[in-house]
């Protein structure tokens, strides 16, 4: 169980209507990710394998809370993993 709070810019809560993807999965993701790198800046990509595809969720990292600036779907191949 993920023990930072998580917050969801306007932008993430968007994306994730657009590919259908609510917070449980983004939060499946945060827990127990298949692989995570560096992204722009301070940023982290989390990604989990998702039937075919890969759900990508880019976050800044707090001491205390995540914030999840926007998440989305991605076929698989094209991330190799």
């Amino acid at each position: 169980m993920l023990t930072m709070d998580i917050e969801f810019t306007t932008h993430a809560l968007g994306r994730m209507r657009k590919y259908g993807v609510d917070k449980a999965m983004v939060e499946k993701t945060l827990e127990a990710p298949d692989s995570v790198t560096k992204g722009h800046t301070e940023r982290r990509i989390y990604q989990r394998k998702l039937n075919g595809h890969v759900l990508r969720v880019i976050v800044e990292e707090h001491k205390s809370f995540l914030v999840v600036i926007t998440t989305y779907k991605a076929r698989s191949v094209r991330y190799d993993i």
